[in-house]
Formats: C-alpha cells, structure tokens, sequence
C-alpha cells in the first residue's frame, strides 16, 4: 500500500501529462528575512492543487498553502519539494 494513498493511481495518459509539465521551483524572501519556496508550472485542469500542496507539505515536513495555481512551502524546501516532485514523475526545474 502507498504512503501517500490520497493521490490516485496514475494512468498512463496521466504519466505522460506528467513528463511534459516543467515544473518551477523558486525561493522568494518575505517579510522579516523569512523564505518561501514557490512550486508553479502544474496544469491546474489535470492536478489537484490542493492534495498536490497536502502532499508536498507532509513530505518536507512543512507548512503551505495551494493558491493561484502555485504551491507556497514555508522555508528553504528546493531540494525536498524536487526530489518528491521528480518521484511523482514530475520535469522540475530548480531557480537559484
């Protein structure tokens, strides 16, 4: 059984919709010198934003939110949010 049983088993049309996605994580600084990871590039008709964000959060072992078809990650999370994108089946792309 898979860890993460809220995503639903992928068809092959979803696999592929996958590999054609470039995936962009950024790093923004906010207010007080704190960072946010923004995750964008998702194709908002064929993911859901929201357990897509549930499921990021729980592997980085951090707070977000889903909004305006990006993905926010409290901290520095470029390396954790690729490496679990890119095992979802996700192309990422990493911005320094």
């Amino acid at each position: 059984m898979r860890d993460d049983k809220f995503i639903r088993e992928l068809t092959p049309l979803d696999e592929i919709a996958r590999e054609t996605q470039v995936i962009t994580i950024t790093i923004d600084k906010r207010r007080y010198g704190k960072f946010v990871t923004i995750v964008s590039g998702f194709d908002t008709k064929a993911e859901d934003m929201k357990e897509l964000a549930k499921l990021l959060k729980k592997k980085t072992a951090t707070g977000g939110t889903a909004k305006d078809d990006k993905i926010e990650l409290q901290g520095d999370q470029r390396d954790r949010a690729k490496k679990v994108l890119e095992e979802m089946g996700f192309k990422v792309e990493v911005t320094k």
